[in-house]
């Protein structure tokens, strides 16, 4: 390839992503977003769950600049390559826990989840055992469910939960992130395998096109948002401001840790 042809055609290939989402997804982008403004107005929680690489939606909903609390992240170490990629902890063992059957429940089994509650799971392929048994486990306790995967690569992928489901079969919203099946995009002249991944580019924008929307829909009801805004915009208030941040997401999540039984207070040991 000529200088520079192939970050062109990267380029190209990301912004035809662009262009799938807004001509294909709004519609299902806005059911999804109605789901969770509902939820966060009620004063209960969207709990935003991925895997691998499917964890950077979750960390871009929050927190970070221009995000607001009402989203929970739930990000397993283990499932991630937060830590070393071989060796100890590594990226072998997170690919194979990832498939395991079993093991979402046993993560979800942390939290004691509320009535107004609703599930967020990222997956590109939408196939492996423990974001099924994520998105099955929400459903029995209640919660709406709204998938976002490449429905390309999904389509393609056989089931590998014993249930015989894909991510899409269990949610009630789901949503396609526009990356093409085996994610990578870019074929380079002397190279037998494509390079340069999209689902991340997908993710992300529909990470933030969503959230933008449940801030609409959180002001159309009457219960505008506490936006972790950047000093750039509020000046000397935005330290203030992240912990006003802080502290609203600490007092949501806190009843995540509180159990029924304890009718409001603290058991002993815990």
């Amino acid at each position: 390839m000529e200088s520079n042809q192939a970050a062109r055609a990267y380029l190209a290939a990301a912004r035809s992503i662009l262009d799938r989402i807004e001509a294909t997804q709004l519609a299902t982008m806005a059911a999804a977003a109605a789901i969770c403004a509902d939820a966060i107005a009620a004063g209960g929680l969207v709990h935003c769950f991925g895997t691998g690489h499917s964890r950077i939606p979750v960390e871009e909903l929050f927190p970070r600049h221009g995000s607001f609390p009402g989203f929970h992240p739930i990000v397993e170490l283990s499932l991630t390559h937060h830590t070393q990629v071989v060796g100890a902890n590594g990226q072998r063992q997170a690919m194979w826990l990832e498939k395991l059957e079993g093991f979402g429940e046993v993560i979800l089994r942390n939290f004691n989840f509320g009535p107004d509650d609703a599930m967020l799971v990222f997956s590109n392929s939408g196939v492996n055992g423990v974001v099924i048994d994520v998105a099955l486990g929400a459903k029995r306790r209640g919660m709406p469910v709204i998938a976002v995967v490449s429905l390309d690569h999904c389509r393609q992928a056989p089931a590998r939960h014993s249930s015989g489901k894909r991510l899409p079969d269990v949610a009630d919203v789901t949503i396609d992130n526009g990356s093409p099946a085996g994610d990578a995009m870019v074929r380079v002249e002397g190279l037998a395998d494509p390079v340069g991944p999209g689902s991340t580019v997908g993710f992300a924008a529909v990470a933030n096109a969503l959230k933008t929307q449940v801030a609409d829909g959180l002001v159309r009801r009457g219960a505008p948002p506490l936006v972790l805004s950047s000093s750039h915009f509020i000046g000397d208030e935005a330290p203030a401001r992240f912990d006003a941040c802080y502290d609203d997401y600490s007092r949501r999540v806190s009843r995540l840790y509180r159990w029924p039984e304890e009718d409001g207070n603290e058991m002993e040991g815990r």
